[in-house]
């Protein structure tokens, strides 16, 4: 299954963003981006690929132990920024250093289960996908911290796979400018499912699923199953925001 570790922006939240977001999609060139979907925005902090079944009871008890070594903390939805001109994204301001060392945890709960993180950014930017360019045949298929829960892809140069200009974001960043949602305490480390989208449907989406809960800054009790779909999706900082090496002391053992 294809998994990964994320905060999830509370719906009420989320409510705010898509108000604007509704704006950006008035804007020229909107119906040529592959928009993201309110359900599916989330914070990635770790991205696992496909993961077999032998793994994931570690799994699950090194993110346990992470969830429990981070103290809750407060964020808000700001701003925005883009990869290139492939990927648009909604900023994060508040603890973002806190959400950075928990991203490092679970990245470094998941190579400690076994499971291969292809972590090559050297700094964490929290980001929220809105939308996406036109990127077939293109993608990285990157993993690791700030991934988007897809395949992390956020390069390529400034035309789509079909030999047409991409979609210049620059007027969207800037229309996300001044953009701050009501602050929330992100209190909860979540495991999620990425089920791909149906094949032949053109502009089907990935469909997310909840697969556990752990609260932050508790004893381990073991995780909160949820079934339910992933309530929230990808969200952005502002910048890069240094943080602890992979094999940082909070996950251990």
């Amino acid at each position: 299954m294809r998994l990964f570790a994320a905060v999830v922006p509370p719906m009420p939240v989320a409510g705010e963003l898509a108000e604007v977001v509704a704006g950006l999609r008035e804007l020229p060139g909107a119906d040529r981006l592959r928009w993201t979907r309110r359900h599916g925005w989330h914070f990635t902090l770790a991205f696992y690929g496909e993961v077999a079944e032998e793994p994931l009871p570690d799994l699950h008890q090194r993110l346990a132990r992470a969830a429990h070594r981070h103290s809750a903390h407060e964020l808000s939805l700001a701003g925005g920024g883009r990869f290139g001109h492939r990927t648009l994204w909604a900023g994060a301001t508040g603890d973002v250093r806190a959400m950075a060392r928990l991203a490092a945890t679970a990245v470094a709960a998941g190579r400690r289960a076994g499971i291969p993180m292809k972590d090559e950014h050297p700094g964490f930017t929290p980001h929220l996908t809105l939308a996406r360019g036109n990127a077939r045949g293109r993608r990285s298929g990157r993993g690791g911290r700030g991934g988007d829960g897809d395949d992390g892809g956020h390069r390529g140069d400034d035309r789509d796979a079909g030999g047409g200009r991409d979609v210049d974001l620059r007027p969207y960043v800037e229309a996300l400018t001044g953009f701050v949602s009501s602050p929330w305490t992100v209190s909860e480390l979540a495991l999620i499912r990425s089920h791909p989208p149906a094949p032949g449907m053109p502009g089907a989406q990935p469909h997310y699923e909840t697969v556990a809960l752990w609260p932050l800054g508790r004893a381990e009790a073991g995780p909160r199953p949820d079934r339910e779909t992933a309530p929230g999706g990808p969200a952005a900082g502002p910048g890069a925001v240094p943080e602890p090496a992979p094999g940082a002391p909070e996950e251990q053992g």
